[in-house]
């Protein structure tokens, strides 16, 4: 990874890339920017490429919880460093991506990719990162796999729970249980 990752507590960085958001001929795409999340809870997830065997199941996972994270008010978002025209043909030929509820960024110059520190030295594709960004646009959580391992997104829906507590919250913390105060 590059030497200037983007943490926990650094203001996310601004952006503003097109991206996928529908099938509906004429409305399948749209600028997506930090305006979209302003004043929001957000989480930004990124998979290194389409077209490939992992991805799909995040992806998919992800917006069969799309109710989850907009329950808690957050604006849920997807990025690669594919272009839109890729986003929207692989949407368009698998069966878990066709009825997604949140867009498909990219970042075809992958300069946030880079300036967020989640390119690969040597294909120069995204790490599977994730950020939840709170209202004020400040990263509160990073978790970056490996290339071949896909994330867990209750673990995702927990530590934003956790975070939209503002309190302290021990370890294996759920909502619903008591915090530390």
């Amino acid at each position: 990874m590059a030497n200037n990752f983007v943490s926990v507590g650094a203001k996310f960085p601004q952006f503003d890339k097109k991206s996928v958001v529908g099938l509906e001929q004429g409305k399948e795409f749209k600028n997506i920017s930090n305006q979209d999340i302003e004043g929001k809870w957000a989480v930004m997830f990124w998979w290194p490429k389409d077209f490939t065997f992992v991805c799909p199941t995040e992806i998919a996972e992800f917006n069969k919880n799309f109710n989850n994270f907009t329950d808690r008010d957050t604006v849920l978002l997807g990025a690669s460093t594919d272009n839109e025209y890729v986003h929207h043909a692989w949407r368009m030929n698998h069966k878990d991506l066709k009825d997604l509820r949140f867009p498909m960024i990219s970042d075809t110059s992958k300069s946030l990719a880079e300036e967020l520190g989640i390119l690969t030295e040597d294909e120069k594709v995204a790490y599977r990162a994730t950020y939840i960004i709170d209202p004020e646009g400040i990263v509160r959580w990073v978790s970056i796999n490996d290339l071949s391992v896909g994330r867990n997104v209750d673990e995702v829906l927990r530590v934003l729970d956790a975070l939209q507590t503002d309190e302290l919250c021990p370890c294996n913390w759920t909502k619903g249980e008591e915090t530390l105060g």
